[in-house]
């Protein structure tokens, strides 16, 4: 193995070692799916997920993770001292959200299995040996039925290289049908449209050098180590850069949702507990990060705003306060309780999906529906949004009493309800941006939170 190889391997090897050992006891389980001891991790955002303990009382509702830091310096609103030649640092300008041209699976297969992260962490030492033996060419331009010559020619040895036995097209310079159906299994395991050409974000995806995919495969298998997660019958999970919900049966996924998914400010955390209930009409009591951040500034513009969002103010004893009585110029706002009534005006919509967790987040609905068509969807406060969240809920409380899609239905609009699980559902929700399933196939997604970081001394000499 060559040395920047084995440098890129470095953080890896930490990981699988400490996995490895539990292989046999992972395929020994009836009902599968420990993963050894957690490294040290090396992404920015670490991933130890706790066993799972018996779920305690519902913490209070908030669509939020933790609340972003309080900003600093001019942000804060301390001027940069007036000096000679006052420096002002530079902001790190946010990334620009990728060209996706997204489409939901139709694969069965779940995302993560009981053996998603040894197959994760095999592909990713395939794939550094494609690295070390040059990586692929780049493929010039858009290619599709009409096109002849070196562009093709590029595209076939790529294709070859990469290895996938979906896509073994041969050499050649000439587009067929054999070519177009590779093109579109390669736009299925990357969460793209399937059209057949190559063109968008299809040509930005094939041109993803060998490194960043090599990259995205070991860090996703090193934070893929430290969880713990009873894998049943029945399971639910959330892979937050594809931005997509599956709902698991007997190891297949019964149902894909499209996916709200946290922003690159407020990201939705990795999480490992199990589902209890489903709120139908439910309130929502806003967290003190966006009373800070987001309701202050808002009344300091308008006075109006709570009332026609139909947000009250609480005090201690739950006695409803006028927004007219608070020095909105200050902080005090925070010292009170702010609740939204339930209604088709509810940040969450009309259903939330109870999943107690330190970060207090959860799945739910949304009033906001038309996000769910856009092909960039992280725009969340750190929760999942889920489209079809109706049939998600119907699907969890099977055995918990006669409800079904349009039963639910019939509820909404009527007083909150709390229908609980007789049997509590897994959950799960990852980081996964390259991931490969039991049969070998190798899957890729965006990383927007930008916490891939195996591979990056290597890359950097």
């Amino acid at each position: 193995m060559k040395f920047r190889t084995r440098i890129r391997f470095l953080g890896l090897s930490c990981a699988i070692a400490g996995s490895l050992a539990c292989a046999t006891t992972l395929h020994a389980q009836s009902a599968p799916g420990q993963m050894g001891p957690s490294p040290t991790p090396a992404a920015p955002s670490p991933n130890v997920f706790a066993p799972l303990p018996t779920p305690p009382a519902a913490p209070a509702a908030t669509p939020h993770a933790a609340p972003a830091p309080a900003p600093s310096g001019e942000a804060a609103g301390f001027p940069a001292p007036q000096l000679a030649a006052p420096k002002v640092a530079k902001r790190k300008p946010k990334p620009k959200p990728p060209i996706r041209e997204w489409a939901l699976s139709d694969d069965p297969t779940p995302s993560f299995q009981p053996e998603t992260f040894f197959a994760t962490a095999a592909a990713s030492e395939r794939y550094a040996k494609i690295v070390d033996a040059g990586g692929w060419p780049k493929v010039p331009g858009n290619v599709g039925p009409t096109t002849k010559g070196p562009a093709v020619a590029a595209l076939r040895r790529r294709f070859t290289i990469e290895g996938d036995p979906h896509e073994a097209v041969g050499p050649g310079d000439h587009w067929d049908a054999q070519l177009a159906a590779a093109v579109k299994h390669f736009q299925a395991r990357n969460g793209l449209r399937q059209t057949g050409v190559v063109s968008g974000a299809t040509l930005r995806a094939i041109n993803t050098t060998a490194q960043v995919r090599f990259k995205q495969l070991a860090s996703s298998s090193q934070r893929l180590a430290g969880v713990q997660f009873p894998f049943g019958e029945r399971y639910v999970v959330v892979n937050i850069p594809s931005a997509a919900v599956e709902a698991i049966e007997n190891g297949q996924v019964v149902k894909r949702y499209t996916a709200v998914v946290g922003d690159v400010d407020h990201r939705s955390p990795e999480v490992a507990t199990r589902i209890s209930a489903v709120n139908l009409n439910p309130t929502w009591t806003l967290p003190t990060s966006i009373i800070k951040n987001e309701i202050i500034p808002k009344m300091r513009r308008d006075p109006g705003y709570l009332s026609r969002s139909r947000i009250k103010i609480l005090d201690g004893r739950g006695t409803v306060i006028d927004p007219r009585s608070i020095n909105w110029s200050t902080e005090k706002a925070v010292n009170y309780t702010l609740r939204q009534d339930s209604g088709t005006h509810n940040a969450l919509g009309s259903i939330r999906i109870q999943m107690n967790n330190k970060h207090a987040v959860y799945m739910h609905d949304t009033p906001s529906k038309g996000y769910f068509n856009r092909d960039y969807r992280f725009l969340s406060h750190g929760c999942v949004r889920v489209q079809g969240v109706y049939d998600l809920a119907a699907w969890l409380l099977q055995g918990s009493g006669n409800w079904d899609r349009a039963s639910l239905m019939a509820q909404i609009g009527k007083d909150r309800q709390d229908l609980r699980l007789t049997k509590p559902v897994p959950v799960v929700w990852v980081y996964m941006t390259g991931w490969a399933s039991a049969d070998g196939v190798v899957h890729f997604a965006d990383d927007v939170y930008q916490v891939d970081t195996i591979g990056l001394q290597a890359s950097a000499h």
